[in-house]
């Protein structure tokens, strides 16, 4: 089965953090589920059954974006599609559908600008507009001249920090915050996933010291007003020894790039 639309057996060796992490799908999701981990995603047509079926341990599933009514479709990263998701329901996007690439291709984002061409090519056939949920995110223009080909168009800032707090305020803070280290809600529930292990630190925790050396905080940009993860971020802030500031952004420039008139339903 290809990896791009797989859902991953839940008796493999990977952690749930790890699943989340590395999991690429498609979806327009029923609003009340809970897709923190972007695994358990379904398709709007799923009965009641189909999604039991595609919850159940050692067990694999599809879920595609295409739905009826679906016209637009946002090629986002997965640390992006619970926030995508709730701006969905919230503004009333009723035609835009969603589709992510792996949160941890930030660990490799050489990697990124073939990714998302590769789903542009996929879908673009099944949609009249297609967005794209990811800053230049590492890959020093090489993404923008990929979509400067294909005539898509993403979000602006260099990465969801920036269009979080809001690329105008992030970019007066930059100073200031030099030597902050970010996180984000999704990075706050995958810290493992994200920080820890890709570094290392399980195994050699003694490293720490050198990563961080040069961190003076950690900023923890939070989308929610969720004291659970408020505690997991200032625990994250122990583990990395890092005083911890929390700002609450919301989702900055994410819901004015995603709220189109055509991506809603007349």
């Amino acid at each position: 089965m290809d990896k791009q639309d797989a859902f991953y057996d839940a008796g493999s060796s990977l952690s749930e953090e790890d699943k989340a992490a590395d999991a690429s799908f498609s979806v327009i999701a029923k609003p009340d589920r809970n897709l923190e981990d972007g695994i358990d995603l379904i398709d709007e047509g799923a009965s009641d059954d189909q999604i039991a079926a595609r919850s159940r341990p050692g067990t694999r599933a599809k879920a595609y974006a295409k739905a009826k009514g679906a016209t637009t479709l946002v090629i986002a990263c997965g640390a992006l599609a619970k926030e995508v998701l709730d701006i969905r329901e919230r503004l009333g996007l009723d035609t835009l559908a969603l589709t992510c690439l792996p949160a941890n291709l930030h660990n490799r984002p050489q990697d990124i600008p073939d990714a998302v061409r590769a789903a542009i090519h996929k879908h673009r056939d099944d949609y009249e507009h297609i967005l794209i949920g990811f800053g230049d995110c590492g890959t020093g223009g090489l993404l923008d001249k990929v979509l400067e080909e294909e005539g898509v168009e993403r979000i602006a800032g260099p990465h969801c920090y920036a269009f979080y707090e809001g690329n105008a305020l992030f970019a007066e803070k930059a100073d200031d915050d030099f030597s902050s280290f970010y996180l984000t809600d999704f990075l706050v529930r995958q810290f493992d996933a994200m920080i820890i292990r890709p570094l290392g630190l399980d195994r050699f925790p003694q490293l720490r010291d050198t990563y961080f050396q040069h961190y003076e905080k950690l900023v923890y940009l939070a989308q929610s007003d969720d004291e659970c993860l408020n505690a997991r971020a200032y625990e994250a802030a122990k583990r990395l020894d890092l005083p911890l500031e929390i700002r609450r952004t919301g989702y900055g420039d994410m819901e004015s790039f995603l709220n189109r008139p055509f991506a809603k339903a007349f």
